[in-house]
């Protein structure tokens, strides 16, 4: 009787996408998913002020960033419940609209510090990939919760550095949507086989 030949564990990559308002974040995130047939973690932070009304407060930073990892993590495993149940074990991609890192940054802009907690979960709390989209799109209001142009350079700066700092490689997105979309889709085409 040959032996039975053990089907390769699936493996779930996930893909933080952060940068500043107002820079193409959600429709990246949105089109790499449908791209890939997969799912997106909308940011939380938009439905908080969507319907509260209201800018967040300091004490509610962390709350926003849990919420966002326990979402993250509610579509990881739904993602990988599938994943088990096809041939050869597929891989998969989930696609993180922000990430803790960048309710620190606002944290730091906004309340002048980020919280022991939320500071220790952006340490924590790892991605396979990181995107970061480039501040070139234009600024576009968007309700209470978004900034100005100017603001909009001061935080790539700041990503960048929170960045480096805490170690983390990352793929700088560019260009058009079509050119990020394209940019995006190589850099991970490219890093998983590597």
């Amino acid at each position: 009787m040959p032996a039975k030949v053990q089907a390769r564990a699936p493996t779930l990559y996930r893909v933080a996408i952060v940068g500043a308002s107002s820079t193409g974040k959600s429709t990246l995130a949105q089109a790499l998913a449908a791209h890939h047939q997969t799912l997106w973690v909308p940011e939380y932070l938009r439905e908080f002020v969507d319907t509260l009304q209201r800018t967040p407060q300091e004490h509610e930073q962390i709350s926003i960033a849990t919420t966002q990892v326990r979402r993250e993590s509610l579509m990881a495993s739904e993602l990988e419940q599938v994943s088990l149940r096809l041939p050869g074990g597929a891989s998969q991609f989930l696609f993180c609209d922000t990430t803790p890192l960048m309710t620190a940054i606002y944290s730091q802009i906004y309340f002048g510090a980020v919280d022991a907690e939320l500071a220790q979960l952006t340490r924590s709390h790892r991605y396979d990939f990181t995107l970061v989209t480039a501040p070139e799109l234009g600024w576009t209001p968007d309700g209470l919760q978004r900034d100005s142009t100017v603001s909009m350079q001061h935080l790539h700066g700041a990503v960048i550095a929170m960045l480096a700092d805490l170690q983390t490689p990352y793929q700088l997105i560019s260009g058009s949507v079509e050119q990020r979309l394209r940019q995006a889709l190589d850099y991970l085409a490219d890093a998983v086989k590597a």
